[in-house]
């Protein structure tokens, strides 16, 4: 049984972590397989969304796996295969498996069918929609091991969500409910765990449904401009504008809406 399974759906791909026995935790084998399903995605250009979920069970990720990545982190435990190995030897190996600092440049909605804790969370926050099932608990542990959220969240989380509620995640390290993180602007939906899947889907399928060139150049603005001044981010959205109005998706857009049919767009 493979602890990744990836399936293509039309210009979805769905990426499922099937580890449940582990509560579908990052062993060295997991998130060196996601790294390379992530440069798959990436270079694939029929892509234009991603669905991350988990194998059923309680939890959608319980983050890294304590007895298996963790000690080859902190050097307790000598690796034993190839995975360890891998990852033993370049620990950037998780970054880009947990998406820090690597970007997709498709939009990625995250499924969260189960509590979401630690690196599971880290993977949550870095979906650009969310959807959580109702009652999952949500939180980043790290703190009361000792560590810091090392993945992204502690550099990322006041930006997903109100400052106030943020530092209570991150400094208390207590989990807090899917209802509390909807309230608190980080989810887009909370929906009982039997419709969290077919929930992203439905948003995946809208995004896949947009033309690629501009869904891509939207999600570039929404993303660089938390980086940016108010007029760096204007400039880049005309600058992006402008590119877009000269491809064949802008002129078949309107085309299609003038002659009241689906419009078909290529990506180019």
């Amino acid at each position: 049984m493979s602890v990744l399974d990836i399936e293509k759906r039309d210009h979805v791909t769905v990426v499922t972590l099937n580890r449940p026995d582990a509560r579908n935790a990052l062993s060295p084998e997991l998130l060196g397989r996601l790294a390379v399903a992530w440069d798959d995605i990436k270079s694939d250009d029929a892509v234009r969304a991603v669905v991350l979920t988990g194998a059923l069970g309680s939890t959608f990720c319980a983050g890294f796996d304590l007895a298996l990545s963790i000690t080859l982190l902190n050097k307790t435990r000598q690796p034993e295969n190839e995975w360890d190995e891998a990852l033993a030897n370049d620990w950037t190996l998780a970054h880009k498996a947990t998406l820090r600092g690597y970007d997709l440049e498709r939009p990625l909605i995250v499924a969260a069918n189960g509590h979401a804790i630690a690196g599971g969370m880290e993977l949550l926050l870095a979906g650009d929609l969310r959807v959580v099932a109702s009652g999952a608990k949500l939180g980043l542990s790290e703190v009361k091991l000792g560590l810091i959220p090392g993945m992204g969240g502690t550099a990322t989380i006041r930006d997903k969500m109100s400052p106030a509620l943020a530092a209570e995640v991150l400094l208390t390290s207590n989990p807090i409910s899917a209802e509390t993180a909807l309230a608190g602007g980080l989810l887009n939906r909370v929906v009982p765990a039997d419709a969290v899947l077919n929930t992203a889907l439905e948003l995946a399928y809208a995004v896949a449904a947009n033309p690629p060139l501009a869904v891509r150049a939207a999600r570039h603005v929404l993303r660089k401009s938390r980086d940016l001044s108010e007029d760096q981010s204007l400039a880049l959205e005309a600058k992006l504008l402008e590119d877009l109005a000269q491809t064949e998706d802008a002129i078949e857009g309107p085309r299609a809406f003038l002659e009241k049919r689906p419009p078909v767009f290529k990506g180019r």
